[in-house]
């Protein structure tokens, strides 16, 4: 008896099997159990028993080694064996087949010419068949046997609702390719559907197929891969897990054969590479398919044998310090050795700015990230280079774990972030790209960040510093709250920045009071000033997107907010002055309140020759006497008078600084009215003012006055007047009376503006004890600018003079240095004490900005507001010559640019 080997492929039906060569899988044959037939198995129509009958022949035989050998063969068409099988457990076929009912022995059997081993075996097949009918097996079970099989799927969405959370039992009937197969899948016992599936997870290469008349080429590796799945399941039962549809409609599945799940396999091999779009659907088990494909390519297997790992520079891991989020997917990162590098965060993009729909989210995302990372210590990993394109440069692609949370997924999780759909080729992508893609999933669900159906509302900032009125008014509310809680959006220069308070949605330049910092350069061409960079970048490392609190003081004529800045509760001009890159200005410096704290700190870098301090020179300094960074300062320098008793000297004793408030200008003549400020005096003032407009307001006091509203005051007189614009009363002095307009011109003695009051808006001073310039002297003094000439005959130009003035320093604080004194006494209210006039040089500490006082004098003639004076009087002569000169090379200043009285030409040549 000849006996070939063979391995059987599959079992077309409960009496025949497909063979393959066990050297060559490529060469089948066709063989049929001798003398039995089984209920056939069609897709149209199933015989009763046909599935049970298919089904124990392949539980028994399917990828096995067997013998056989051919009893005889009918060649009807096609060639067609009949035999018996031996099963490597000693276990022969047709004959168990027939004991188990599931096979019935042929009518046709006796009328061929048998061989006596067909005799024997044929009577022992009639007598095993006897027996299974008598016990009632398989076939002759009598009743049963019918299974619903549909080849159809009517309603695959409902039917994945259906069954997504079950297991299902199934059978590969088909493998088309290596992620493509038919599956019999058994809804119940007596249930069945079959249909085309896709194996979840990866994506394997195409078989050669013909689409619309044309043939498409296999891509490589195709048939391996589709032999690897096909040797190792068709015909095999695996549990099925669906988890979703493919957009045509077929069903997405996991198959776990008893070894394993297929697709991990697959992937070892190299026969198939992961498919991102099912990453979501498989959550968790993606990233076991992960890492059998990085297995592949690590060994170089299948497609993966030309794999090269990407090289980045610079290494792979790096600590570093968030300096700044320069948008919600882009960070700037402060390496330990001071450098600064940008980077891009893996697989994930933030909210397009242009967009409709995700550009109000933006700004929230950036702010979400400044909030979680400004200034704090993170691992960046790198997965890539992001090459160059649309303007951007060569930047890498990294992921970020802070406090052991990864800041990408915390963006996507939140709505602020859109994971990237890369390419199948490209492999510089986050390692937690299946995290992404489920955390944004869950994000879309819940209507989260840019996911949500609502945009946000629009958080607009009110720049407060465009103008000096602004400034003004939301400084006076600033300052009533201290501490404000702020956030530090650029930075200008070590002293100035621009600085944003949510609660306010307001925007404004905030400059630090009582330091001067060296500048930086503003563009390529100019030129830094000695550690002007340097200081520059200590305070973008320092503030930039920090939350911050600033106490502003006051403003700056350009609109800045001057005042203490306050960096994780440290006065950030303390720190400056600290590290050397910055000198205190002590006069602003005093105004502060700060002055000790300052100093202390500038005399440290000083002991560590820090910064600007580097080559200082104590020695040097005691005999060059004040150091340069003091500013004139009212508080710091002598106060004696400018002038001898007489009023003739020309020359000062010393220098005489002193503490003013600018009240008033006079319109006429440019001539200053100002109050000379102290504690005591302020005090003195303030207390005065209250009282009498108590006394004033008082029912007994108006009652008692409404009689004299028809009888002029005495020229010369003190009396209480109702000022126009705020309805208070004020100490006066009455200059003169207009007796058909029953009016009287007062001068405000504490103040020194002028008006006309209505009689019945006059009245006698009061107590003179108490309210009478005996008690508190007139507050208001007479002064002049300095080396000022103004053009009093053309109301034009006095007009720009005056409107100047009152912008630079009218109800401010300044510096007036005294630089002469009128011989005088107390008269016209000018409340002077013995002094007259008094002809002064003006120091606004801020008014230039970033801690630089101005000297308004000098400002006044180079806007061309005013002439340096034509004739010298004695004291202007005394000043020297530098001074002079300075008027003089300022009024030149005016004239080459044409400003002022000079837009004609010099006035001088007529």
């Amino acid at each position: 008896m000849s006996v070939s080997q063979a391995k059987v492929k599959s079992v077309l039906s409960g009496d025949t099997l497909i063979l393959v060569s066990v050297n060559n899988p490529n060469q089948e044959r066709l063989l049929s159990l001798a003398f039995v037939s089984a209920p056939r198995y069609q897709r149209d129509r199933e015989e009763p028993f046909a599935f049970h009958s298919r089904d124990f022949l392949r539980k028994l035989t399917v990828g096995k080694v067997i013998q056989f050998h051919v009893l005889y063969s009918i060649p009807t068409g096609t060639k067609k064996d009949y035999g018996t099988v031996i099963l490597q457990g000693g276990e022969q076929l047709p004959e168990a087949a027939v004991a188990e009912g599931w096979a019935k022995v042929r009518d046709d059997s006796r009328r061929k010419d048998l061989s006596d081993e067909s005799e024997s075996l044929l009577s022992s097949l009639e007598l095993q068949e006897n027996k299974a009918k008598t016990d009632g097996r398989g076939i002759w079970a009598g009743q049963g046997g019918i299974i619903e099989t549909s080849h159809d799927l009517p309603d695959p969405k409902t039917f994945l609702e259906t069954y997504s959370s079950k297991s299902l039992d199934a059978i590969v009937e088909r493998v088309l390719t290596g992620d493509r197969m038919v599956l019999r899948l058994a809804l119940s016992p007596s249930k069945h559907l079959q249909t085309i599936i896709t194996v979840a997870g990866i994506r394997a290469p195409r078989r050669a197929n013909t689409a619309e008349g044309k043939e498409q080429a296999a891509e490589p590796l195709a048939n391996e891969s589709h032999q690897f799945v096909e040797s190792r399941l068709l015909q095999r039962s695996v549990k099925v897990s669906i988890i979703g549809l493919t957009p045509q409609n077929q069903l997405i599945c996991v198959v776990k054969h008893p070894n394993g799940s297929i697709a991990d396999f697959l992937l070892k091999a190299g026969l198939a590479k992961c498919a991102d779009f099912h990453s979501t659907l498989l959550g968790a088990e993606m990233k076991t398919l992960r890492q059998a494909e990085q297995y592949a390519k690590d060994n170089r297997l299948g497609l993966h044998k030309g794999h090269v790992e990407s090289k980045v520079p610079g290494g792979n891991e790096i600590d570093a310090t968030v300096a700044r989020i320069v948008r919600p997917d882009t960070l700037t990162l402060r390496l330990k050795s001071g450098s600064e590098k940008t980077v891009q965060l893996s697989s994930i993009r933030g909210p397009k700015p242009k967009d409709e729909k995700q550009g109000p989210f933006d700004a929230e995302a950036k702010e979400f990230l400044r909030k979680k990372l400004i200034g704090k210590h993170v691992r960046a990993t790198t997965d890539g280079v992001k090459p160059p394109s649309e303007g951007y440069e060569e930047r890498e692609v990294v992921t970020i774990m802070a406090n052991n949370k990864n800041v990408a997924l915390m963006l996507v999780e939140s709505g602020y972030a859109s994971v990237v759909r890369h390419r199948k080729d490209d492999s510089d992508r986050s390692p937690y790209y299946d995290e992404l893609l489920a955390a944004e999933e869950a994000a879309q669900s819940g209507q989260k960040g840019m996911w949500s159906p609502k945009s946000p509302a629009a958080k607009t900032y009110q720049d407060y510093s465009e103008s000096l009125q602004k400034a003004k008014i939301q400084s006076s509310v600033l300052q009533r709250q201290k501490k404000v809680p702020a956030v530090v959006d650029y930075v200008k220069s070590a002293s100035r920045f621009t600085v944003l308070i949510p609660r306010e949605n307001a925007k404004l330049t905030f400059v630090l009071s009582g330091i001067r910092a060296p500048r930086s350069a503003r563009n390529p061409t100019e030129k830094a000033e000695p550690f002007g960079q340097e200081a520059h970048d200590f305070a973008n490392r320092r503030c930039l997107q920090r939350d911050v609190e600033i106490d502003v003081e006051t403003t700056d004529k350009q609109g800045g907010f001057i005042g203490v800045l306050f960096v994780n509760r440290e006065n950030f001009a303390k720190l400056l002055l600290e590290e050397g890159y910055a000198t205190v200005h002590a006069y602003s410096a005093e105004q502060s309140g700060h002055a000790n704290e300052l100093f202390a700190a500038e005399e440290k870098a000083k002991e560590g020759r820090k910064g600007i301090w580097h080559d200082y020179d104590p020695a040097a300094e005691e005999q060059d006497g004040e150091a340069p960074s003091s500013a004139p300062s009212a508080a710091l320098l002598s106060t004696t008078d400018g002038a001898s008793t007489n009023g003739t000297s020309t020359t000062p004793a010393s220098k005489d600084y002193r503490d003013v408030l600018i009240t008033h200008i006079d319109p006429e003549t440019c001539a200053l009215k100002i109050q000379h400020i102290s504690p005591t005096a302020s005090h003195a003032l303030t207390s005065l003012m209250a009282a009498f407009r108590t006394f004033h307001l008082s029912p007994s006091t108006s009652s008692s006055s409404s009689s004299s509203s028809s009888t002029p005051p005495k020229t010369g007189e003190v009396v209480a007047a109702k000022f126009s614009e705020d309805k208070e009363w004020y100490r006066a002095r009455v200059r003169r009376n207009d007796r058909d307009a029953k009016t009287s011109e007062v001068l405000f003695i504490d103040y020194g503006n002028s008006e006309a009051v209505a009689w019945k808006d006059i009245r006698p001073l009061g107590p003179v004890d108490r309210f009478g310039t005996g008690k508190l002297k007139a507050q208001a003094a007479d002064a002049h600018l300095s080396f000022c000439q103004f053009p009093t005959t053309n109301r034009e130009y006095m007009a720009d003079a005056v409107a100047f003035l009152r912008e630079s320093v009218e109800g401010k604080q300044v510096v007036a240095r005294v630089d002469f004194v009128e011989k005088g006494s107390v008269g016209a209210g000018a409340g002077a004490g013995s002094e007259g006039a008094l002809w002064v040089t003006v120091f606004d500490p801020n008014g230039g900005g970033e801690g630089q006082e101005v000297n308004v004098n000098q400002e006044v003639v180079a806007e061309g507001l005013a002439m340096a004076p034509r004739k010298l009087k004695a004291w202007e002569q005394g000043q020297g010559p530098t001074t002079v000169k300075t008027f003089r090379e300022k009024e030149e200043e005016a004239k080459g640019a044409r400003r002022g009285m000079w837009e004609y030409g010099d006035l001088t040549e007529d």
